[in-house]
């Protein structure tokens, strides 16, 4: 049988990858301090189970303290049950899955694939598997958006319980869709007030809800915020595996593939003292642990973090004697108060 131009497609980039996990292993070896593995990037679920199998026995051999895959929800009710169980087969642990939005005239816009009725389908399907740590993304920041419509998102995906929710402002990228509308006049931007609101209802509902937030855009019940993730904003070393993908050294070199398929290739730079020092403000920062005030002190200088503490844009934690963070009420703004400190 002559393989289809999908499956082609497929082999193609299985054989990349597979190419480079051989080229890397010492990396790979080299970042073990975190025993996780994040199969994302948009939408690994299109990829066949033989595939994503191919790419997986591959790596180092490992019991995976955590191993999520990203899932698009039309994909799971296409595919089925069976394909679920495929992947809990594979090892997968946890899983995260685009909703974007309950509201199905937003999810036309969105050009999404699946309406409110799937996403709902999807996630019952994966609940009907046995998969117990579920993630989904939501999308605010719309300026078409109302907050009732907005409040009943939220609500329809408190109704689901999901272990983990991600929720993230709508952002024009460089020469996008989007972009191109905003400029023919097809689209007009939400404003910072309107922006503003639908985060600190956010905020609202889902701490009402018994979610911590943990970090600016992410929220778990206690006990299931993301490890994977949670290394990032550590400075933890780890290594991203094909096209688009970026990884961090123990040495401080940052790298990335490019995005094409399949034909990638792999840059690098060699991070400087300065960038380190910002890094090691700025991730820390965007988390609820924060960071130690004496390091805060030394990176920042005191004037800075003086006068943020006493605006009440930082705040010293009275669970973590010696720790600052940024308070939740001024998570919206963390980028100006970042700037200010580095």
């Amino acid at each position: 049988m002559v393989p289809g131009p999908g499956e082609t497609v497929y082999g193609e980039y299985a054989e990349a990858v597979l190419e480079e996990i051989g080229s890397r292993r010492g990396d790979i070896a080299a970042a073990s301090s975190v025993n996780t593995l994040y199969i994302g990037g948009g939408t690994p679920s299109v990829l066949p189970l033989d595939v994503l199998s191919r790419i997986v026995t591959a790596l180092p051999g490992r019991d995976w303290e955590e191993f999520t895959i990203e899932v698009n929800p039309e994909d799971i009710v296409e595919k089925g049950e069976e394909y679920v169980r495929g992947l809990l087969e594979l090892g997968v642990n946890r899983i995260s899955m685009g909703i974007q939005s309950f509201d199905d005239g937003i999810l036309r816009w969105m050009n999404r694939r699946h309406d409110a009725a799937r996403a709902e389908e999807a996630f019952r399907i994966l609940r009907r598997c046995g998969v117990d740590n579920i993630s989904l993304d939501l999308i605010f920041g719309l300026s078409q958006m109302d907050e009732a419509t907005w409040t009943d998102t939220i609500g329809r995906t408190l109704a689901l319980e999901p272990e983990h929710i991600s929720a993230y402002q709508l952002s024009v990228e460089d020469d996008s869709a989007l972009e191109c509308m905003i400029t023919k006049g097809r689209y007009v931007e939400a404003s910072e007030d309107q922006c503003r609101r639908q985060y600190d209802i956010l905020c609202e509902r889902l701490g009402e809800a018994g979610y911590r937030h943990y970090e600016i855009s992410n929220f778990a019940l206690p006990g299931r915020e993301a490890v994977h993730n949670s290394a990032y904003w550590r400075r933890v070393p780890y290594v991203g595996l094909g096209p688009g993908a970026h990884s961090l050294s123990p040495l401080g070199v940052r790298s990335w593939n490019s995005c094409s398929v399949p034909d990638y290739s792999r840059e690098e730079e060699v991070l400087t003292p300065e960038d380190i020092r910002i890094e090691r403000i700025m991730l820390p920062l965007r988390t609820d642990s924060g960071i130690p005030e004496a390091e805060l002190r030394s990176l920042a200088g005191d004037a800075a973090v003086d006068r943020l503490l006493s605006e009440g844009a930082l705040v010293r934690q009275t669970n973590r004697p010696g720790w600052i963070r940024i308070p939740e009420d001024h998570f919206f703004t963390s980028d100006e108060i970042i700037r200010e400190l580095i």
